[in-house]
Formats: C-alpha cells, structure tokens, sequence
C-alpha cells in the first residue's frame, strides 16, 4: 500500500515527464477529487491510482535516522516482505537486505538499486573479506534523499528485465523548488553503544576454580591422586598445560571492558540550500558524518555534497544535472572470522590469566604467550594501520525535449565513479606481523559505470475517459574495474609502513574486470474513467555475462487493477482497489566469464610462466529467471483516518544456477548448469489508523506484516538419478526438495545425564533412547534460518508543536546458530586452559541428580561443543527500532526571530530487543545464513538533533 497525501480537488497524472492536473470527467464532477501522491516507478512515475504493481513508497521523514548511516538500514520494519540485517555494526557496514526471500542457491540475492532512475553498483568496497565490510550506499547522505521506493512483484519489477528477480531499490534525491532561497541546518550529537551483547567470558576467578575442577574430574589424573585443591601442583608436576594459572597473581584485567568503547560519540551536520527564480531551481547540500565504533579504534567519517540544477530551457527544452560527489574514511576491524586478531575473540576467548600491560604501563606482548596465542588486541588496535578510503562522484544529466504535444524524447547519461583504498600495515612486534618483521600491503581499485538511456514518452486521451500512456526506453550500461595490488614485508625501523620500506618478499598484482549490458524496454499503461488500469511491460536484455547466443533474454509483465470505489461502495470507502500481475524477470547475478573455459597463468614452473585449465565453462550458461504472480486489495475508509492493503505473491525461481559434478576425466570437478526450482510465497498486509485527528491533536498507529513460505522444488540430478545436495559436506544444513534452501540439519539435542553428567543426544534424531557418542545420533531436520514472518508497528502522535514517533520491527519463525559455541562452551582443558569459556559453564553439573544442560567438566574431550540443536535457538525477536521526542517552535516565536523553524528533538534507536528464546546471547539480526557472529553487534543510540529553517 501506498503512503498518500490528499489535499485538494483533482487527479493527478504524469505527463510527458512533468505533473498535470486533470479535471474530473463528467460523472465525477459532483464528488470531490484529491491530489494523489506521485509513485516512483524507476524510468516513468504515475499516479498512486494508476499503479499495478507492488511497491512501498517512503518519503524522507520515514526514513531519515541520524544512527543509519546508509539508507538501507533505515528500511528495516518499515516495508512488509523486506528483511534487513545487519552483517555487522560498525559505522558503513554493508546491509544484509532480502525482498520476498531466498531464490538463489548460488546466484545473487541482493536487490538491484536504482538511484535518481540510473541502476547502480552497490556492493563491499572492502577489499579484505576478514575485515569489516564497507557499503558504497553509505556514499550517499540520508539527508539529500527525498524518497525511497521499494519494488517487489513483476508487474513493478520487469522494467529491470534480468537484475530484477531480487526486487528493486528505488532512491530519489532532492531537487530545489521555485521561490526565494530557503536554508535548512540540521546538527546532532549523540552516542552510541551495543544494542545486544550477552555473551561474556569467564573472570579469572571463575576459571580458576572451573580448571581445578576439571583436573579434578578427570579419571586417569584423579587415580594418580589429583584432587580440587591440589590441581595446579599436579598439573605442573605431570607438564599439563593450565594456560599460566600458575603464575596468576589473583587480579582481575577486565579485556572485555578495555576493549570496548562505552558512549561511543556520533555527530552529523547537514546544511543545504534550495530555491529557484523564473524557469530554474537549484539544490545544493554539503553533510558531515562522524561516528565512533563501540570498539576501540578510529572512528568512520564521512563528508558528501550533492548540487542539482534544472531548468525550462523552452516551451519545449527541459534540462537537469545534479552532481553527488562523497568521501568516506572507515577504520575496520578484524572481525569476519575466528582469528586471533579478532577483538571479539579477544573479548571472549582470551585467557583472563594474562595481565594486558607490563609494570611499567605499556603493553604487554612478551610475557603474555606465556598465557595464550591470543593476540594482545590492545596493542595491535593502536600499533596497527587498517582502513578503508572511499571516493565515489556520480554525475547525472538528463534534456527533455517536448517534439509535440504529448511526445516527448528524453536523454540520459550518468557516469558513476568509486575509487576504493585499502591499506592494511601489521607491525613487527607482536601479532599477524610478528613472523615475518612487519607486513604492509595496499589495495587500490577504481570502478567506472556508465549510463545512457534514451526514451520516447507518448500519452494521449481518447472522448475523455481513456488514457494511453506509451514508453520507450533503450539503455545501455557498461562497467569496468581495476585494481592494483602492492605487498611487501620485513621492516628494518619502527616507523616505517609503506610497501616501499619493506625488505623482502615484495609482491604486486593487477586485474581488470568488465561486463556491459544493453536492453530495449516497452512499457503500456492503459486507464478507463480512471477506474480500470491496465499496464504491461516488455525488456529484451543483452549482458556479455552469458555467451554469444544465450545473451539476450525476453522479460515481461502484464497486470490490471480496478479502483472499485468509483462504481461500488462510493459512500463507505475513499479508497478500494484490487490488482494483480504477473510475469517473467530474472536475475544475471553471476560470476563474470562463468561461462567461458578458461586457463589461468599465474602458475611457475621451473622459473617460467605457465597456464593451466581453470574453469571448465558452460556455453550454455543463461539467466535465472522468475515467475511471479501478485494479487492485492488497498482501501481507505472513514474519511481516510482508516487504511490498509493486503496481498498475495507466489515468485517461482528456475534455471537455477548449481554446481553440476562431472566426470573425473575432464580434469574438473563440476560445471555450473541452470537447473533446479525454489518457490518463495507469502501474505503481506499493512493497517493504519488515526485514532485522534483534531487541530491540535493527531495521533496515528499503523502496522505491517508479511508471511515466507520457502521451499526448493527441483535440483540437478547425479549421474544415479538423485538430486545433488548445494549443502553436502556441511554438518549444519542440508537443502532438498520440498524443503527450504539450507535448513538446520543436526542431531538433536537430549540434555544432560542427570546420574553421570554425560552429554546426551536422540539417537533416532526425535525421542526416545539416548547416546553420550554423538557419532552414534542421527541428523534431524531442525527447521529454517529463514524467517517465516516479518514486520513492524509504528505509531505517531502530536500535541500542537510536540512530536513523538515510534518504530518497532519484529521477526520470528526462524532459528538462528550459535557457531562460535565450538570455541568458548567446550568443558574440557581446550577452553579452561589453552583460552577461555563463558559464564555459561558456571552452570555445570557436579553432582548426580543436579538439572543443567552444562555436562560436567573434565580435561577430555566430551563434543558437548559438537554441532547439535544445543547451540540453536529460536531467533524470534523484536526491536525498537526508533523513538522521537521532539518540539517545534511556535510560529509566534520563529516569526519573532526571523526564521521559517527551529526545532529539537531526542532520539533513540534500538533502545530495547526483547529475544524468545532466554538462551540467546548473541544479537539475533543474522545474515540469510543464520549463523550468529562475533562481530560488531548493531548499536543502540541516544541522539540529539536540532534543525533550524531560514
């Protein structure tokens, strides 16, 4: 359902690129008629009554959240049947976003995005897959958005042809308005901290007791005389290795607190200026973001600028040019996997033994391998260079030219361009370094887009009741990208951190990347007494991803809606329209040349250059396409204090991309090939009411919710006939038909043996008997990392000029992994020695008839860590994702000042995450995967802002 602003008395329709008011027609001239709010639709716009397809229109004040840094995280419960995740919370990261869910197996799932009507590269600009990611979205200032326009069925899609199966991302900036120039100021400051972060390591005492527990415990040291309180003098008599407890001086060091930043500061200032005198309007805008991370370390900065002119040449000319120029300095963490410079593994694995600072105050990285292999992350966070730099322009040009009346011809060209900076120095002294004297290496790519697009728009009206609208588009985008490589190693002084300075093992690399695409689009759109729509679409897409012959593919769409309030019903609704679509789009997310055989010559041999065969190649290879059927309802009642929408969508993904094995005697071992089939299908439903509309009193509450049904249809089939599993070889999933892509497939979880204290698992993998060997217990289906509902609830009140406005998301029906639980629930001496356990294992049992499902303790290995339903949980949950408090000075008092407004506010963001399952420690926002990650958990913040219009 659309968001509408109606305020006057006639329809609106697009027009040859421009507003036009029509008047009602002859049988409606006795009713009253509004102003309808305009849909962005990508290449064209339309009347919110003459949309066929589905599609979430957000205007800025929806979505402009000082803590979101790029516009996507700001989507998030704001539009049923779209999940968005954050892959982690450091201040740029890249956005986890699925539109009607999973279609791919290996293929791309992101949304295409589509900015100023110009698709865009929108992907990691970190050059390090370890390191935090960085979203070249976060380019863009929320502040200079003027709406963002979310597309999901085919009927709204298929004008994307072959990039948009994933649904379609729509953002629009501003642009100036005729009159007398007008200011805008908007500052903040604020801070910020983890939203939900429960997992926490063991203190010191609490290990030690712990380990001499475990020595204790176990069998072959108990009969050689061991006991609780001689355990640390038999560990050291018999060599067994306790991780320094020995030489713990009974202080507590604190790592976690150290190496987390409480209050982390975030500041932004947004000044801009528009107006416009006789047939020009002009926008500019210049933003200042800075945001501390809640660990240690540098903070993210941003600095954009966006300037746009138009102007009516002519009758005839109409002319625009906006240019969005941004810079980004992201200073990333280790923190995208289970290394040891990974500040979280830090935090919960490092050995509470070890002092972090020397005697004297430095740090210490000498005498704490005596402890541990752990790095001392302290040291390395403030003796180590690792950042990311961003600079990306785009450049956007557009002339309309009116050839007659109602036919006009428009040009575009856009050029869009991200340089990327990677540089990553690693000292000599201690850490990934230490080995090798020092390591520095630099990584520098630039990626160039370009954009033309040429249309031809023709509408005309025939005895006044129908209404042609006709497009015609033909576009061409290229891409290329480059990239520079230097390593180096060896450093012979401190202070030294160029690749230039380093003495041995230099090495350099260079690549270069390309594809381009070229497509043809038609585009129908029919209206009957502004009653029944019809609309169709057509593109015929080109990409050089696919071989010659199997580059171009055919998309299409075709749908019809009818506003049934003008016929039925006219005293009971304002608003009751039904619509539905259905057709064909794709998704060309595919590796580049992945279908070429190819040979590689990075290969040595005896001194010489060689090439090898590296990819087998699939000539065949083509599109994955999607057949999506969309059926919806809308209405408003009540003088519109009463709205809502609801549908239905059945989206079938086939000629899915899978890996293929092939026989041995072709030298590989699979071949991409387009086969197998996921259907996603669900129920998506918004419901908005006005409880109180007075003059000085407003107050609205409106809700969504949306509905998944995942399920894989088809795979590729072996050389026996049965279907190839995309998740053989994984102890945590398995995919086959009739299920959803990669549900939890493990054993299942029996607790522990209350008489001996033993781990216990379901041999069947369901009930009944029971086993300690976990080899012994048969994998169980343990449902699906994919949500299976979705939404939010929002609610906005005014009392004359004070605001509060609140937004909550909720998702549930899934369940999430904890993987780092190999690592820090173990009971034996590989956590309560080597490194570290969580407080978790202080619930341990001890003795017989004890209730716990932490088995008992002992140095040797019980696989209570093993992959099983003991470390998946049920990942519902819901967040308050923002509350606004604000005040708007009177227009006495601004009148006074000489100001258009002046007005402050406080605002906080996921304050609060309310989680099911009481075992979750970790943050429940997963990517897609489902796995819980000791990564930068996302952050709740308390902000100040004032905004002052002059």
């Amino acid at each position: 359902m659309n968001v509408k602003l109606r305020v006057a008395t006639a329809a609106v329709f697009f027009l040859g690129g421009s507003l036009a008011l029509a008047q009602s027609t002859a049988s409606d001239t006795t009713k009253v008629k509004d102003i309808e709010e305009v849909v962005v639709l990508g290449y064209v716009k339309r009347a919110a009554s003459e949309v066929v397809g589905s599609s979430v229109q957000l205007s800025n004040e929806k979505i402009n959240t000082p803590a979101a840094i790029s516009v996507d995280q700001a989507l998030q419960g704001k539009t049923p049947g779209v999940q968005v995740n954050a892959s982690s919370g450091t201040p740029g990261s890249v956005q986890n976003i699925r539109i009607r869910g999973v279609g791919s197996l290996t293929a791309s799932n992101d949304p295409l995005y589509v900015i100023d009507g110009v698709p865009v590269i929108n992907g990691n600009s970190a050059a390090s897959a370890n390191d935090s990611s960085l979203s070249q979205l976060a380019s863009i200032n929320n502040q200079d958005i003027e709406s963002v326009t979310v597309l999901k069925d085919a009927s709204a899609t298929a004008a994307y042809g072959a990039r948009g199966s994933n649904g379609v991302i729509l953002i629009t900036t501003k642009r100036g308005k005729s009159g007398k120039p007008r200011f805008n100021l908007n500052t903040s400051i604020g801070f910020q901290n983890d939203a939900f972060m429960k997992r926490h390591g063991l203190t010191a005492a609490q290990k030690y007791d712990l380990l001499t527990e475990a020595i204790a415990n176990t069998p072959t040291y108990a009969a050689r005389g061991a006991t609780k309180a001689n355990a640390i003098n038999f560990a050291l008599a018999n060599r067994i290795g306790i991780g320094g407890a020995n030489l713990w001086t009974g202080e507590e060091y604190d790592w976690e607190g150290k190496l987390l930043r409480k209050n982390a500061l975030a500041t932004t200032s947004d000044f801009n200026m528009s107006g416009g005198a006789g047939t020009s309007t002009y926008y500019a805008s210049l933003g200042h973001n800075k945001t501390e991370a809640t660990v240690i370390g540098p903070a993210f900065e941003r600095i954009s600028a966006l300037f746009r002119y138009t102007n009516k040449v002519t009758d005839k000319l109409n002319f625009e040019t906006s240019v969005n120029g941004s810079w980004i300095s992201q200073n990333p963490i280790l923190e995208g996997g289970s290394y040891f410079g990974n500040p979280f593994i830090t935090k919960v694995l490092m050995n509470p033994f070890a002092n972090p600072y020397n005697a004297d105050g430095s740090y210490n990285i000498d005498d704490i391998g005596r402890f541990t292999s752990i790095h001392n992350t302290l040291y390395s966070l403030s003796h180590n260079i690792v950042r990311n730099k961003m600079m990306r322009g785009i450049s956007n040009t557009k002339v309309d030219y009116k050839i007659i009346r109602n036919l006009t011809f428009s040009t575009r060209f856009n050029l869009d361009y991200v340089m990327n900076d990677y540089r990553n120095y690693q000292n000599r002294y201690h850490g990934d370094g230490d080995g090798v004297k020092g390591y520095s290496e630099r990584n520098m790519s630039n990626d160039y887009t370009w954009v033309t697009q040429n249309s031809l728009n023709y509408n005309f009206r025939v005895a006044d009741i129908h209404r042609f609208d006709l497009t015609g588009v033909f576009e061409h985008q290229k891409f290329q990208n480059e990239t520079l490589y230097g390593y180096g190693e060896n450093f012979p002084a401190d202070g030294l951190t160029n690749i230039s300075s380093a003495g041995a093992n230099d090495d350099s690399s260079s690549s270069f990347t390309d594809w381009l695409n070229t497509s043809y689009l038609g585009m129908f759109n029919y209206s009957l007494s502004n009653r029944l729509v019809l609309d169709a679409t057509i593109r015929r897409e080109g990409s050089s991803r696919f071989a010659r012959g199997k580059r171009f593919g055919t998309f299409w769409s075709v749908g019809a809606a009818y506003n049934l309030h003008r016929d039925i019903f006219t005293d009971t609704f304002n608003l009751l329209r039904v619509r539905g679509s259905y057709g064909l789009t794709g998704n060309s997310g595919v590796g580049i040349n992945a279908y070429q055989a190819l040979l590689s010559y990075d290969a040595d041999y005896d001194g010489n250059g060689a090439a090898y065969p590296s990819v087998f190649g699939n000539p065949d290879l083509t599109w994955e396409k999607n057949n999506t059927f969309d059926v919806g309802l809308e209405f408003e009642a009540l003088n519109r204090r009463l709205s809502g929408s609801v549908a239905y969508f059945d989206k079938k993904t086939f000629d899915l991309l899978q890996n293929v094995p092939l026989s041995r005697t072709t030298g590989f071992t699979s071949q991409a090939q387009n086969v197998g089939e996921v259907r996603n299908s669900g129920i998506e439903a918004m419901l908005g009411y006005d409880i109180i509309k007075t003059n000085d009193i407003t107050w609205n509450l409106s809700a969504n919710i949306a509905t998944l049904a995942n399920e894989v249809t088809k795979l590729a089939l072996d050389g026996n006939g049965n279907p190839i599993n995309p998740s053989a070889g994984s102890s945590y999933k398995n995919t086959e038909v009739g299920q959803p892509i990669g549900y939890w497939f493990m054993p299942t979880w029996a607790g522990v043996n209350v008489d001996t204290g033993r781990p216990e698992w379901f041999i069947n993998g369901v009930d009944g008997d029971k086993t300690s060997d976990i080899n012994a217990a048969a994998r169980y289906n343990q449902g699906t990392s994919i949500p299976k509902y979705t939404g939010g609830v929002s609610t906005a009140l005014n009392i004359k000029n004070v605001f509060l406005n609140a937004n909550l998301y909720f998702a549930g029906g899934h369940k999430v992994y904890e993987q780092y639980a190999q690592f820090y629930m173990r009971t034996n001496n590989f956590t309560l020695a080597t490194y570290n356990g969580v407080e978790e294992l202080l619930e341990r049992w001890q003795k017989p008839g004890d209730v716990t499902d932490v088995p008992k303790l002992s140095f040797v290995n019980d696989n209570f860590h093993a992959t099983s339903s003991r470390h998946l949980y049920d990942g519902t949950f819901a967040r308050l994702k923002d509350i606004t408090v604000g005040y708007n000075l009177p227009s006495t008092v601004t009148d006074y000042l000489g100001i258009d407004g002046l007005s402050f506010s406080v605002r906080g963001t996921n304050l609060y995450t309310w989680v099911k399952d009481k075992d979750m420690k970790l943050d429940p926002e997963t990517q897609a995967a489902g796995y819980t990650t000791l990564t930068t958990p996302p952050v709740k913040s308390v902000i100040f802002g004032v905004n002052l219009k002059f």
